[in-house]
């Protein structure tokens, strides 16, 4: 008995959901092409797939009717999670090997979607230990270390608070003035304080956007690729003038 087809539309939906979840969570875009093309072979249908920074143009072709369907979704504004990437990406394989049934492929894509993220508790003692780390990398002392979790902690605690509800540039400013003041406090001792402030606004550096600007570039998705750099470059600014206004507070005691 011949399987019955997917039907274009279903595929499309689909296809459209799973792309721009993957381009929010802060996946490359070639990946992203590639994971959704492969999903769409696995049912016997091309796709064409055109991506920017704010939404993406799919299109379906059935091989067999020569039926095309397009549509344009928006790329939601999602937090970076590499293991959506990760899980997303199995899936794309897992369909193509074992030819799952659509059904089964939309329960397996909202069961992986709707996992409980990590505790935001924890990601802030992982990230402040991270920050602690770095600053004792670069040659600063237990006492500078110890500052700059604190530090750390006190504006990755404001940014996770103001995230939702405010804009990343203003988030990114207060946070990195807040945590640089605090870091502040290592002048009253004898201690590496140039490196403790210095250290103390790394956490929110852009590193995702960065890697994915530089690798979309590099394998020709340009406007997506410079999107990404020049929101990465944005973001960088306003972590220089958070820091910056602190130096401008703390200024005499640095003379």
């Amino acid at each position: 008995m011949e399987k019955k087809k997917e039907s274009i539309l279903d595929l499309s939906e689909f296809i459209a959901e799973y792309s721009s979840h993957m381009m929010g969570c802060g996946i490359h875009t070639s990946r992203v092409i590639r994971s959704s093309k492969r999903i769409v072979e696995a049912y016997n249908y091309r796709a064409q797939i055109s991506v920017f920074q704010k939404s993406l143009i799919l299109t379906l072709h059935d091989k067999d009717t020569h039926e095309y369907h397009s549509m344009v979704v928006d790329i939601p504004v999602l937090p970076i999670s590499f293991e959506h990437n990760s899980r997303l990406s199995a899936l794309s394989w897992e369909t193509y090997d074992e030819h799952l049934p659509l059904d089964v492929l939309k329960e397996k894509y909202n069961h992986i979607i709707s996992a409980p993220a990590i505790h935001p508790l924890f990601v802030l003692i992982l990230a402040s230990a991270a920050n602690a780390s770095f600053c004792r990398l670069f040659g600063g002392d237990w006492l500078s270390s110890g500052i700059v979790f604190s530090a750390t902690m006190a504006g990755m605690f404001l940014k996770q608070r103001m995230s939702p509800s405010l804009s990343h540039y203003i988030v990114f400013i207060v946070s990195a003035f807040i945590a640089s003041l605090c870091a502040s406090t290592s002048l009253i001792f004898d201690t590496t304080s140039d490196i403790a402030l210095a250290t103390s606004v790394l956490f929110l550096v852009p590193g995702v956007p960065l890697i994915n600007g530089v690798i979309d570039i590099v394998e020709g998705h340009t406007l997506t690729g410079f999107a990404r750099l020049t929101q990465a470059s944005l973001l960088i600014l306003c972590i220089a003038i958070g820091l910056a206004i602190t130096l401008f507070l703390i200024k005499d005691n640095l003379i």
